[in-house]
């Protein structure tokens, strides 16, 4: 959910024709306003706690992250602000929770949050998303969240979009079978740009079966700032919601 320096100033051309590149570096600003100083203290005393430590191999199982273990985890990837993530950890406390963000402010929000809600349920990442992804074991998640992303609407910038081929076979390696990508966002070419490279893919399925499927968010969902602020500006969301397809018997995980 972070912020398109190209905002209102798009190119124009065939989302195919964009080059699909390797997993890459974080893109977007690391900071914004100056922190608060409890904020500050937040990254300081709290995020070590919460921190997932990628110098050492992931547990297997994935859950053995939290204390006590849970069977599932999922992933929030940009996770803003944190309303979102914060709501479904407390909505669903036997579950373990994953957010990456980049963003320092939005960490420390989020940190906020923690605090506030007594939320223990929550490991966070502050970093690329892409280093997160290679650290996770195969079949390890029962969900992950990408809201918002940032759509980088110049056809120059589509190669920093998150959703590329090497992503969505990244995603279909740490999903466990019948596990979800969940999309959601107010750029209509991102949309289609996110549908066209997971339909391409034999790992996944589109659940939706109606227009209404797509135009209204799936149960649970929790608004946050930002999709009240693209629904104000006249631009109307999209949800999209895919499935991991069955491994084939006797293949490996990946």
């Amino acid at each position: 959910m972070t912020d398109d320096p190209d905002h209102g100033d798009p190119d124009h051309g065939d989302p195919a024709s964009a080059e699909q590149r390797p997993a890459r570096a974080f893109f977007g600003r690391r900071k914004g306003h100056t922190l608060r100083r409890h904020h500050t203290d937040l990254l300081d005393t709290l995020l070590p706690r919460l921190a997932v430590d990628l110098s050492q191999p992931a547990p297997r199982p994935l859950g053995a992250l939290l204390d006590p273990p849970v069977e599932t985890v999922r992933l929030e990837i940009g996770f803003g602000g944190g309303e979102h993530l914060v709501a479904q950890a407390a909505a669903d406390p036997a579950c373990g929770f994953i957010g990456c963000e980049g963003f320092v402010n939005g960490v420390a929000q989020l940190l906020a949050h923690v605090e506030a809600n007594g939320i223990s349920n929550i490991r966070v990442h502050h970093g690329d998303a892409a280093e997160l992804l290679a650290w996770l074991p195969d079949a390890s998640l029962g969900r992950v969240d990408l809201l918002y992303p940032d759509p980088w609407r110049k056809r120059r910038h589509w190669k920093r979009r998150f959703v590329q081929d090497e992503t969505v076979a990244t995603l279909a390696r740490i999903l466990a079978d019948g596990g979800e990508f969940r999309f959601a966002s107010d750029w209509e070419h991102y949309a289609a740009w996110t549908l066209e490279h997971l339909l391409r893919s034999p790992d996944f399925e589109w659940t939706a079966e109606r227009a209404a499927d797509w135009r209204a968010p799936w149960a649970g969902f929790t608004r946050t700032r930002y999709e009240a602020k693209a629904i104000r500006e006249g631009r109307s969301p999209c949800y999209l919601v895919f499935r991991r397809r069955p491994r084939a018997a006797g293949a490996g995980p990946g």
